[in-house]
């Protein structure tokens, strides 16, 4: 089987940040295997814009760079690739360059799709899109991506929201989250509402708990400063973790119109019942790691890379959450993520409530849940374990095994990653795959107490060796329940 794409119209797209990390590591290197694989047509045009005193080449050489790292340059099309490319210096603060980059924007005729991408700091959102309203750039042809972290609480995400807003209406709005991007989540779409198999099974009289870990073996990289004042349950909970909550919990929609499935995610947030300073200490766990060996290497500790021994922010989460609605009533759902721990892997684990009554003797070997595990990263794909007798003479011998469908060998080609398949949805203007202001907000409303609830605990994070899977607490979390985290050999 193959995979097949489709070009998407003729754009200007301007990203703010263009020399910043996520621009050259992953925009850049994601539009170019869109340009290889023919989305990209003639006449569209990449600008990064940034207050560095640059030239069209010398960025061009710049992402040249970049796309070498990436491991996808320095191929025959390379060089005209980079003739899309060019840089405009403008610093979002000031008027100096707007007045001539608003009119090169409008000069182009016919008009293309414009889309804004801002690859810089939340600090600097309100200001761009000021800048963008106030010299007309912010038209029905114009879309704006916004990064999180969109606030770091409720109160302060409604301030952004409004202030955008005020520049851009909300179908132009993109608010990127780059999880629902990945082909396991699209995929769970498909699997529950494209088979006759699995949606009369997913309720709580079948499912027994759900599982979503996102785990990484790094540590804070270059992203101290921000890290710090934000943790894992900012950086990670309120968006990734809660979006994939939503998919996997979400009603089916009437369609696959963008507010359609908005609209059951947002019942999904809201139907979460409360963690606050009552419940708090029984269901959730934070932690931070010391010195130990991640990736084979020794590093330090989280206080020893700030360079802070008092810090109190959060390296890891572990939740136990739980939705109050027909569908999930009484079934659990465990989330936790992490820095430094022992394998960088992102999944999604159902597991199935155990048969009834077993009619196998103990000589054949215990029967076990059913589990959906849907790899996000790294090798995106779905596992369906199955029960199923062990080949060969001697008896009847119970065992469990994976169906399994890598999406890499079985469609033989590059699947996208996330950022690419989005940037091509946001020229297409479909915001399906991206967050609606009230679902942010939603989310928001439910992480706020359980901030509130650490803020009043004395107690500082548990402390977990990195390499390791976190702090103990986090395995009894959910061994209290007589469950256990999901591992391959499982």
């Amino acid at each position: 089987m193959t995979s097949h794409t489709l070009p998407v119209d003729r754009f200007d797209l301007a990203i703010f940040g263009g020399t910043g990390d996520l621009a050259l590591r992953k925009l850049l290197p994601g539009l170019f295997r869109r340009f290889l694989d023919g989305q990209i047509v003639p006449g569209s045009r990449i600008l990064g814009i940034a207050r560095d005193a640059l030239d069209d080449d010398a960025y061009r050489a710049r992402v040249g760079e970049a796309l070498e790292r990436s491991g996808c340059g320095a191929g025959p099309r390379t060089a005209e690739f980079l003739q899309l490319i060019g840089f405009r210096t403008l610093d979002a603060t000031a008027d100096q360059g707007w007045d001539a980059f608003a009119g090169e924007l409008k000069a182009r005729e016919p008009r293309p799709v414009r889309v804004f991408y801002l690859a810089v700091g939340p600090a600097l959102f309100v200001d761009i899109c000021e800048k963008l309203r106030t010299h007309g750039l912010n038209g029905d042809d114009a879309r704006i991506v916004i990064e999180k972290p969109i606030g770091k609480d409720s109160a302060s995400a409604a301030r952004i929201n409004d202030a955008i807003g005020a520049g851009f209406d909300e179908r132009h709005i993109f608010r990127i989250d780059h999880y629902l991007g990945k082909e396991t989540v699209q995929n769970l779409l498909a699997l529950r509402f494209a088979n006759a198999l699995f949606e009369p099974l997913w309720n709580a009289a079948h499912i027994d708990h759900v599982q979503i870990t996102v785990a990484e073996t790094l540590g804070m990289e270059q992203r101290a400063s921000y890290y710090d004042t934000a943790g894992a349950l900012r950086d990670m909970v309120q968006n990734h973790l809660l979006q994939l909550l939503c998919m996997v919990a979400m009603e089916p929609p009437a369609t696959l119109n963008a507010d359609a499935v908005r609209d059951e995610k947002l019942k999904v947030l809201r139907a979460l019942r409360p963690i606050d300073a009552g419940n708090a200490a029984a269901l959730t766990v934070r932690g931070q790691y010391r010195a130990g060996a991640a990736a084979g290497k020794a590093v330090p500790g989280y206080a020893e890379e700030l360079g802070r021994s008092d810090s109190r922010t959060e390296t890891f989460v572990a939740l136990k959450a739980e939705i109050g609605n027909w569908r999930w009533g009484g079934v659990p759902f465990y989330l936790r993520t992490g820095k430094r721990l022992a394998e960088r892997v992102s999944e999604i684990v159902v597991s199935f409530r155990q048969v009834p009554h077993s009619i196998f003797d103990a000589a054949s070997g215990p029967v076990t849940r059913n589990k959906l595990v849907l790899r996000l990263q790294p090798d995106e794909g779905v596992k369906l374990f199955l029960m199923i007798k062990e080949p060969g003479p001697g008896g009847l011998r119970l065992k469990r095994v994976p169906l399994d469908m890598t999406f890499a060998e079985t469609f033989g080609v590059h699947q996208p990653e996330a950022y690419e398949r989005l940037l091509m949805d946001v020229v297409r203007g479909n915001p399906t795959l991206f967050m609606r202001r009230d679902e942010v907000e939603a989310a928001w409303q439910w992480i706020d107490p359980i901030l509130a609830a650490w803020n009043a605990d004395r107690e500082p994070p548990k402390s977990y060796t990195a390499g390791s899977w976190g702090p103990g607490a986090a395995v009894a979390l959910i061994e209290r329940d007589g469950r256990t985290w999901h591992e391959e050999s499982d």
